[in-house]
Protein backbone atom coordinates (compact mmCIF):
# COMPACT_ATOMS: atom_id res chain seq x y z
CA UNK A 1 0.00 0.00 0.00
CA UNK A 2 1.41 3.11 -1.36
CA UNK A 3 -1.05 6.05 0.29
CA UNK A 4 -1.43 4.71 4.26
CA UNK A 5 -1.37 6.55 6.85
CA UNK A 6 -0.01 5.66 10.68
CA UNK A 7 -1.09 7.84 12.92
CA UNK A 8 0.80 7.12 16.43
CA UNK A 9 -1.08 8.67 19.41
CA UNK A 10 1.04 10.39 21.80
CA UNK A 11 1.37 11.82 25.43
CA UNK A 12 5.38 12.82 25.57
CA UNK A 13 8.55 13.77 23.65
CA UNK A 14 10.23 10.73 23.97
CA UNK A 15 6.80 8.75 22.44
CA UNK A 16 6.63 11.06 19.81
CA UNK A 17 10.27 10.97 18.83
CA UNK A 18 10.09 7.16 18.76
CA UNK A 19 7.20 7.15 16.65
CA UNK A 20 8.22 9.71 13.87
CA UNK A 21 11.32 7.23 13.97
CA UNK A 22 9.94 4.38 13.95
CA UNK A 23 7.70 5.46 10.43
CA UNK A 24 4.63 7.42 11.55
CA UNK A 25 3.78 9.64 9.19
CA UNK A 26 1.28 11.66 11.71
CA UNK A 27 0.85 11.83 15.44
CA UNK A 28 -2.04 12.70 17.86
CA UNK A 29 -0.82 14.81 20.73
CA UNK A 30 -2.36 14.03 24.32
CA UNK A 31 -2.04 14.51 27.63
CA UNK A 32 -2.81 11.41 30.15
CA UNK A 33 -3.42 8.50 27.63
CA UNK A 34 -3.20 6.70 30.41
CA UNK A 35 -7.17 7.72 31.07
CA UNK A 36 -7.93 8.03 27.29
CA UNK A 37 -6.53 11.51 26.64
CA UNK A 38 -7.17 15.26 27.28
CA UNK A 39 -5.44 18.43 25.83
CA UNK A 40 -1.88 18.37 26.14
CA UNK A 41 0.08 21.26 27.43
CA UNK A 42 1.19 23.83 25.25
CA UNK A 43 4.79 23.65 26.23
CA UNK A 44 4.86 19.93 25.83
CA UNK A 45 3.25 20.89 22.14
CA UNK A 46 6.02 23.38 21.56
CA UNK A 47 8.94 20.78 22.87
CA UNK A 48 7.34 18.22 20.29
CA UNK A 49 7.08 20.62 17.33
CA UNK A 50 10.91 21.69 17.75
CA UNK A 51 11.82 18.36 18.01
CA UNK A 52 9.92 16.44 15.74
CA UNK A 53 9.59 16.97 11.57
CA UNK A 54 6.05 15.60 11.64
CA UNK A 55 2.20 16.34 11.23
CA UNK A 56 0.63 16.59 14.62
CA UNK A 57 -3.38 17.08 15.27
CA UNK A 58 -4.02 17.95 18.55
CA UNK A 59 -6.56 16.78 20.98
CA UNK A 60 -8.87 19.07 22.86
CA UNK A 61 -10.44 17.28 25.47
CA UNK A 62 -10.62 18.93 29.28
CA UNK A 63 -11.21 16.08 31.42
CA UNK A 64 -11.89 11.87 31.53
CA UNK A 65 -15.44 11.02 30.98
CA UNK A 66 -18.29 11.89 29.21
CA UNK A 67 -18.23 14.24 25.86
CA UNK A 68 -21.47 16.18 27.35
CA UNK A 69 -19.69 19.97 27.95
CA UNK A 70 -20.99 22.74 30.13
CA UNK A 71 -20.95 25.97 28.73
CA UNK A 72 -17.52 26.79 30.42
CA UNK A 73 -15.65 23.60 29.10
CA UNK A 74 -16.88 24.48 25.71
CA UNK A 75 -15.43 28.29 26.19
CA UNK A 76 -12.09 26.39 27.15
CA UNK A 77 -11.86 24.40 24.23
CA UNK A 78 -12.25 26.75 21.44
CA UNK A 79 -9.75 28.88 23.56
CA UNK A 80 -7.15 26.06 23.10
CA UNK A 81 -7.81 25.15 19.47
CA UNK A 82 -6.79 28.80 18.44
CA UNK A 83 -4.46 28.64 20.60
CA UNK A 84 -2.78 25.21 19.09
CA UNK A 85 -3.74 26.79 16.10
CA UNK A 86 -1.98 30.20 16.84
CA UNK A 87 1.24 28.15 17.50
CA UNK A 88 1.46 25.88 14.44
CA UNK A 89 -0.81 23.01 15.18
CA UNK A 90 -1.53 21.15 12.10
CA UNK A 91 -4.84 20.21 13.21
CA UNK A 92 -7.22 19.58 16.23
CA UNK A 93 -9.39 16.30 17.31
CA UNK A 94 -12.77 16.99 18.78
CA UNK A 95 -15.74 15.72 19.67
CA UNK A 96 -19.28 16.75 21.67
CA UNK A 97 -22.29 14.57 22.11
CA UNK A 98 -25.85 16.43 23.38
CA UNK A 99 -27.64 13.96 26.20
CA UNK A 100 -29.97 12.20 23.71
CA UNK A 101 -27.17 10.26 21.88
CA UNK A 102 -26.81 12.38 18.95
CA UNK A 103 -23.55 14.82 17.93
CA UNK A 104 -23.96 18.23 19.77
CA UNK A 105 -23.65 19.96 16.40
CA UNK A 106 -24.02 23.59 17.69
CA UNK A 107 -20.66 22.98 19.93
CA UNK A 108 -19.01 21.20 16.81
CA UNK A 109 -19.35 24.57 15.14
CA UNK A 110 -17.99 26.39 17.36
CA UNK A 111 -14.98 24.74 18.22
CA UNK A 112 -15.02 23.89 13.87
CA UNK A 113 -15.01 27.84 13.14
CA UNK A 114 -12.29 28.16 16.25
CA UNK A 115 -10.26 25.86 14.48
CA UNK A 116 -10.16 28.39 10.73
CA UNK A 117 -9.50 26.32 8.07
CA UNK A 118 -7.17 23.73 10.15
CA UNK A 119 -7.59 20.01 9.63
CA UNK A 120 -10.75 19.15 12.13
CA UNK A 121 -10.53 14.78 12.92
CA UNK A 122 -13.68 14.05 15.26
CA UNK A 123 -12.45 11.54 17.46
CA UNK A 124 -14.21 8.74 19.18
CA UNK A 125 -17.31 10.52 20.44
CA UNK A 126 -18.18 9.59 17.32
CA UNK A 127 -18.28 5.64 18.70
CA UNK A 128 -20.66 6.98 21.34
CA UNK A 129 -23.30 8.42 18.96
CA UNK A 130 -26.90 7.14 18.75
CA UNK A 131 -26.60 6.70 14.80
CA UNK A 132 -23.04 6.73 13.09
CA UNK A 133 -24.23 6.75 9.44
CA UNK A 134 -26.34 9.96 9.80
CA UNK A 135 -23.88 11.24 11.89
CA UNK A 136 -20.89 10.86 8.78
CA UNK A 137 -23.18 12.55 6.91
CA UNK A 138 -23.68 15.84 9.04
CA UNK A 139 -19.76 15.26 9.62
CA UNK A 140 -19.16 16.50 5.94
CA UNK A 141 -21.82 19.14 5.65
CA UNK A 142 -20.54 20.52 8.74
CA UNK A 143 -16.80 20.37 7.63
CA UNK A 144 -14.70 17.61 9.47
CA UNK A 145 -12.17 16.49 7.66
CA UNK A 146 -11.66 12.98 9.36
CA UNK A 147 -13.76 10.60 12.28
CA UNK A 148 -11.07 8.50 14.42
CA UNK A 149 -13.73 4.72 14.61
CA UNK A 150 -13.63 1.59 15.93
CA UNK A 151 -17.11 0.95 14.27
CA UNK A 152 -19.13 1.79 17.73
CA UNK A 153 -17.05 -1.43 19.15
CA UNK A 154 -14.21 -0.83 22.00
CA UNK A 155 -11.99 -2.88 19.11
CA UNK A 156 -11.86 -2.54 15.56
CA UNK A 157 -12.01 -5.86 14.89
CA UNK A 158 -15.33 -6.26 16.40
CA UNK A 159 -16.20 -3.25 14.07
CA UNK A 160 -15.33 -4.14 10.87
CA UNK A 161 -19.28 -4.51 8.92
CA UNK A 162 -19.63 -1.10 10.42
CA UNK A 163 -15.87 0.14 9.92
CA UNK A 164 -16.66 -1.23 5.92
CA UNK A 165 -20.06 0.85 5.60
CA UNK A 166 -18.66 3.89 6.73
CA UNK A 167 -15.95 3.52 4.14
CA UNK A 168 -18.39 3.10 1.65
CA UNK A 169 -20.87 5.86 2.62
CA UNK A 170 -17.88 8.28 2.69
CA UNK A 171 -16.79 7.78 -0.63
CA UNK A 172 -13.20 9.58 0.05
CA UNK A 173 -15.41 12.85 1.32
CA UNK A 174 -14.09 12.56 4.65
CA UNK A 175 -11.23 10.31 5.60
CA UNK A 176 -11.92 7.08 8.24
CA UNK A 177 -9.26 6.56 10.58
CA UNK A 178 -9.24 3.65 12.10
CA UNK A 179 -8.40 2.92 15.97
CA UNK A 180 -8.53 1.11 19.10
CA UNK A 181 -6.26 -2.47 18.90
CA UNK A 182 -4.49 -1.26 16.18
CA UNK A 183 -1.31 -3.63 15.82
CA UNK A 184 0.53 -5.59 13.53
CA UNK A 185 -1.60 -8.67 13.97
CA UNK A 186 -4.67 -6.73 12.40
CA UNK A 187 -3.83 -5.05 9.56
CA UNK A 188 -4.05 -7.77 7.23
CA UNK A 189 -7.84 -8.58 8.82
CA UNK A 190 -8.63 -5.18 8.68
CA UNK A 191 -7.68 -3.90 5.11
CA UNK A 192 -9.40 -7.39 3.58
CA UNK A 193 -12.55 -6.76 5.38
CA UNK A 194 -12.88 -3.22 5.00
CA UNK A 195 -10.03 -1.30 2.70
CA UNK A 196 -8.86 1.00 5.25
CA UNK A 197 -5.29 2.65 4.41
CA UNK A 198 -5.27 4.74 7.52
CA UNK A 199 -4.94 3.87 10.58
CA UNK A 200 -4.33 4.96 14.76
CA UNK A 201 -1.99 3.41 17.32
CA UNK A 202 -0.27 3.86 20.33
CA UNK A 203 1.68 1.82 20.22
CA UNK A 204 2.83 1.43 24.01
CA UNK A 205 5.06 -0.78 26.40
CA UNK A 206 4.17 0.13 30.09
CA UNK A 207 7.36 0.41 31.85
CA UNK A 208 8.51 0.32 35.16
CA UNK A 209 8.73 3.83 37.09
CA UNK A 210 12.77 4.76 37.77
CA UNK A 211 11.56 5.08 41.17
CA UNK A 212 13.74 3.12 43.99
CA UNK A 213 11.61 3.84 47.27
CA UNK A 214 7.92 3.70 46.58
CA UNK A 215 4.63 4.78 48.76
CA UNK A 216 2.07 1.69 47.57
CA UNK A 217 -0.68 2.71 49.82
CA UNK A 218 -0.80 6.38 48.34
CA UNK A 219 -2.89 7.04 45.10
CA UNK A 220 -2.63 10.81 43.17
CA UNK A 221 -5.25 9.48 40.60
CA UNK A 222 -8.02 6.98 40.35
CA UNK A 223 -7.39 3.67 43.01
CA UNK A 224 -5.81 1.28 42.13
CA UNK A 225 -3.77 2.85 39.37
CA UNK A 226 -0.54 2.26 40.26
CA UNK A 227 1.89 5.71 40.41
CA UNK A 228 4.88 3.34 39.24
CA UNK A 229 4.08 2.70 35.75
CA UNK A 230 5.08 4.98 32.74
CA UNK A 231 3.43 4.79 29.30
CA UNK A 232 5.35 5.11 25.90
CA UNK A 233 5.41 4.33 22.36
CA UNK A 234 7.48 1.30 21.54
CA UNK A 235 9.49 1.62 18.46
CA UNK A 236 9.19 -2.04 17.17
CA UNK A 237 5.24 -1.86 17.44
CA UNK A 238 5.33 0.84 14.88
CA UNK A 239 7.51 -0.60 12.93
CA UNK A 240 5.84 -4.14 13.04
CA UNK A 241 2.76 -1.89 11.17
CA UNK A 242 4.58 -0.43 9.06
CA UNK A 243 5.85 -3.16 7.77
CA UNK A 244 2.63 -4.59 6.93
CA UNK A 245 1.15 -1.42 5.30
CA UNK A 246 4.19 -1.23 3.06
CA UNK A 247 3.11 -5.35 1.80
CA UNK A 248 -0.30 -4.73 1.35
Amino acid sequence: MKDYILEACIDSTESAVIATLAGANRLELCGNLMIGGTTPSLALYKQIRKTCENRIHVLIRPRFGDFCYTEHELSIMCEEIRMFKEHGADGVVIGALAPDGSVDWKAMDRMIAAADGLWVTMHRAFDMCKDPYRELERCVEHGVSCILTSGQENYCTDGLACLKKLIEIADDRIQILVGSGVDAGVIAKVYEETGAAVYHMSGKEVLDSEMIYRKENVYMGLDGLSEYTVWRTKKENIEAVVAVLKQL
